[in-house]
């Protein structure tokens, strides 16, 4: 091949393979690589821009994932037949690619940096989204972007009691727990999971299953870095003017951290920036910018010391202690299922909706197309902290911290053959200083049980923080933290279960010096802070209502034989919309033969319900049907007993006297009352008439018809 230069590793993990190659795709742009395992293949690429923008002081970082519909073989559904805005996946996909990679650039990099993840080729086995996490360290480790450290992301998943990495769709769907780690050599950096009430030493294990795989993915794309890498580009360190940091240090540490230490966050925020002003007044322009970046260290250093050597927190509490909760239930009176979760300064209102199976979502994915009745929407309004702001629809954020919160309940969802509603959960949070997407699963356990649904069990969620000094090893972890805790602290992590375990877990981590013992002592302090939680919570709604709303929709489920499905039906769907206009009442039919009727009006439904009935009948031995004469014969005539279904009414079955003619005894058209005297095995009915006459002969006393001789 022309101009081509191909470098490729591959590594070998339990029963995966796992391929890096570059050299041959996108060689513009700056890092360019392609990973593959099994059949999936993402194209991932880093590229910068020329010059650093002036006068910001963050990392201008941009990241993109996005999954081509050809990669599956399918063309995309709507009117346009081309990708359009980002699904949630791609965006989730785009968060787990961002979270491990943002801190790892080196201090003071301030290109525009975008890395774009495409998803090329998608087989029914391996998820694409580890493989981008994966392909996009490499990309960046390949490249001249200063990338300080190598990472790889992979999933853990259990089964048959062994932790498997990068299971399949088909073992995922029979693990207790999902789980996707990025990590480097030196120890993990992010965690996402989904579990059914696994315990935390489970979690532990999987940690460490996760680690020891992204220690040989790691090492081949150093391998890789060797021989394909270019060389990075430095940047030069601002030499630190100790003087004038003391200067800072001496005036501004002492109001700074009395202003931090004020319990009402927007009087602290403000009188911080109040200090923060008052310093930058008293000193030349040209040193604002210095004084800033030192101001902040300070912010940091205050909260540090006051954990770490003081044995305190900032607002006064424990390590361990929770802060304030209240909670109140069915507070809007025409919504179904409503919870006013509060934690200290975050409060969240959040609302349950149920619907039929005509409101279930239907998501379009690359390996298909699948239906949710389960969703939960999460809302981060402006004037929650306190500002004013765009109030458009859902950004990154919000669909992250909702797909968190779903994800966390989600395993107590009842199954459809005992609930068959569609249930829409949406938290709007009125109030925010501390973890708002745990608050939403609290309260969207609240919700559901306020509304009837009979969720397994409830769920709380709370955020852990750690704050550790590696170079002693000292360290202290947070329970329910807030505010700078979150922003300054070494490690942030979510942890939502049942009292039974861990049906979620989100993490982010900063420093490298975490081990399997400080992960457990802060998933042990978790559990215990969950369980807290949750007797706070039963203390408003301890299990479901046993009353839905009489604004909530009323489903009755009937079960039908399956080969009586098209009975409902009708050709081409004519019997069911009948029935619909009819009754108005909605009506869904499973394959397996369930059938759900809706309606909030009780006598609809059970008229809808009856004609049902009506027409999956089947006929019974012994029993007694008015009966319709359709057909006549010399041998006897026809009936139809039910919609569809004739039995034969033989001539020596209609009359307790010889019937020389039918046509003497029967009409067509004509009403008759039968009984159903044989079924055979092919389903052939025998019915008489004459059965009937003789016990309503016998019943009024009179002596029956002697039977007529042959």
């Amino acid at each position: 091949m022309h101009n081509v230069n191909l470098q490729r590793r591959e590594i070998q993990i339990g029963s995966r393979r796992i391929s890096i190659e570059t050299g041959k795709l996108a060689k513009q742009a700056d890092g360019s690589v392609v990973v593959r395992s099994g059949d999936t293949i993402v194209l991932v690429t880093a590229c910068h821009a020329a010059s650093p923008r002036e006068g910001i002081d963050f990392l201008p970082l941009t990241v993109d994932y996005r999954e081509y519909t050809y990669a599956s073989g399918r063309i995309p559904g709507g009117f346009f037949k081309r990708e359009g805005k980002p699904p949630e996946k791609e965006v989730l996909t785009s968060r787990l690619i961002d979270r491990p990679c943002r801190p790892l650039f080196a201090s003071g990099w301030r290109y525009e940096t975008q890395i774009i993840a495409l998803l090329m080729s998608a087989d029914q086995d391996n998820d694409s989204d580890v493989l981008a996490i994966t392909g996009a360290s490499a990309a960046l480790a390949l490249s001249e972007i200063p990338f300080e450290k190598t990472i790889a992301g992979v999933r853990v998943g259990i089964a048959d009691g062994a932790y498997v990495i990068n299971p399949t769709y088909a073992e995922r769907k029979n693990s207790v727990i999902d789980l996707i780690v990025a990590g480097s050599a030196d120890g993990i950096l992010m965690v996402e999971a989904g579990a059914k009430e696994v315990t935390e030493a489970q979690v532990v294990g999987a940690l460490d299953a996760a680690h020891a795989a992204i220690k040989q993915i790691v090492a081949a794309i150093d391998d890789l870095k060797k021989v394909a890498g270019k060389k990075k580009l430095t940047i030069a360190a601002k030499p630190i003017d100790h003087a004038f940091y003391r200067e800072v240090e001496d005036k501004a540490l002492g109001p700074l951290g009395d202003a931090m230490r004020i319990l009402d966050k927007l009087e602290s925020y403000s009188q911080v920036d109040e200090v923060i002003a008052a310093f930058l007044e008293s000193m030349d322009q040209e040193r604002h910018s210095e004084a800033k970046h030192i101001l902040h260290e300070m912010k940091e250093k205050v909260l540090r010391d006051e954990i770490l050597n003081k044995g305190h927190r900032l607002d006064g509490r424990k390590f361990d202690e929770i802060r304030p909760i209240w909670t109140e239930a069915g507070v809007l009176p025409r919504v179904h299922g409503s919870v006013v979760f509060t934690r200290g300064e975050t409060q969240a209102l959040v609302t349950c909706t149920l619907g039929t199976a005509d409101d279930e979502q239907k998501v379009e994915h690359v390996s298909g197309e699948f239906y949710k009745r389960f969703m939960l929407h999460y809302n981060f309004p402006p004037f929650s902290v306190g500002e004013t702001g765009r109030f458009t629809g859902p950004g990154r954020r919000e669909i992250g911290h909702g797909a968190l919160a779903e994800r966390a309940l989600t395993p107590v969802i009842p199954t459809d053959d005992k609930f068959a509603y569609t249930i829409r959960l949406v938290s709007d949070i009125l109030e925010s200083n501390g973890s708002s997407s745990m608050a939403s699963v609290c309260g969207g356990a609240m919700a559901m049980m306020d509304a009837g649904v009979p969720i397994k069990a409830p769920v709380a969620g709370i955020a852990m923080g750690l704050i550790m000094d590696e170079k002693s090893g000292k360290y202290a972890v947070l329970s329910d933290i807030a505010g700078a805790e979150d922003h300054y602290g070494d490690m942030d992590f979510k942890v939502a279960g049942t009292a039974q375990g861990i049906t979620a877990l989100q993490m982010d981590i900063k420093v490298t010096g975490i081990n399997s013992e400080v992960m457990a002592k802060a998933l042990e302090q978790a559990r215990a802070g969950r369980m807290h939680i949750l007797s706070e919570m039963a203390k408003t709604l301890a299990a479901p209502r046993t009353n839905m709303s009489m604004f909530a929709p009323r489903i009755i489920t009937i079960k039908i034989p399956v080969d009586k499905i098209r009975d409902v039906i009708g050709p081409g769907g004519k019997m069911i919309r009948s029935i619909i206009e009819r009754t108005g009442v909605k009506i869904d039919v499973e394959d397996d033969g369930r059938v759900n009727v809706a309606s909030a009006d009780g006598e609809s439904a059970a008229k809808a319900i009856g004609i049902i009935q009506e027409l999956t009948a089947t006929p019974e031995l012994n029993k007694t049907y008015m009966g319709k004469v359709q057909r006549i014969t010399d041998f006897g005539a026809f009936v139809e007993i039910m919609a569809g279904t004739d039995g034969l009414l033989h001539v020596s079955e209609i009359a307790n006297h010889r019937v020389k003619d039918v046509r003497d005894e029967l009409k067509e058209g004509q009403q008759i009352l039968v009984k159903v005297i044989n079924i055979d095995p092919t389903g052939k009915i025998r019915l008489s008439r004459k059965a009937l006459l003789t016990a309503e002969a016998a019943k009024q006393g009179e002596p029956a018809a002697p039977a007529a001789k042959e």
